[in-house]
């Protein structure tokens, strides 16, 4: 199946959102810049922006900051939005078909890439921020993604946070679980 791997991510994100308790929710985050609540509303928004952008082929005017998620089942609300993700990129075509986002267009294929890494580093954001063992999540595909944005992540794309979409790579040693290697390489602390 072509979105094994994205479907990967949401269950092992899923599997860290649905152990957040509402008294984490103002808690920090590896990232600077957002408390546990931002990163929860960031997860579940983009599960419904990474559908509606492959279905329409661009990026949805506005915010996904808008809509604060976890003032409902927060989980119920990701589980639709990875539902009807898998079936945008599952769609005809829409490997192939061309997506602009704000940050340049992309191939579908490229941008669920994307969706993925970004699902799946988040879950760690989020383990790490909640006390969860984000160490231990799924090893083999923190591999394979680590492997990938070592491929495609330029060090152009890197800078301060909330500036650049990565922070500098923070260095790690190569025993270090795969998780953890891979939100390093993404700039997180670990």
């Amino acid at each position: 199946m072509v979105t094994e791997s994205l479907e990967q991510a949401f269950a092992t994100t899923r599997s860290v959102l649905e152990n957040v308790k509402p008294d984490q929710l103002d808690g920090p985050t590896p990232c600077a810049s957002w408390d546990v609540r931002t990163l929860v509303n960031h997860i579940v928004g983009g599960s419904h922006w990474f559908a509606i952008s492959t279905e329409n082929g661009a990026s949805p005017d506005g915010d996904d900051a808008v809509t604060d998620w976890t003032a409902g089942d927060f989980v119920a609300a990701f589980d639709e939005g990875a539902k009807r993700t898998v079936a945008a990129f599952n769609a005809p075509g829409a490997l192939e078909k061309m997506i602009k986002l704000p940050f340049g267009t992309f191939p579908g294929a490229a941008f669920m890439g994307l969706a993925t890494t970004d699902t799946f580093v988040h879950g760690w954001d989020l383990a790490r921020a909640t006390g969860q063992p984000a160490s231990e999540l799924d090893p083999a595909l923190a591999e394979q993604l680590l492997a990938g944005a070592k491929a495609s992540i330029p060090d152009a794309f890197r800078g301060p946070d909330g500036v650049a979409p990565f922070g500098p790579e923070v260095p790690l040693d190569d025993s270090a679980p795969a998780a953890d290697r891979l939100a390093a390489f993404l700039g997180r602390r670990v």
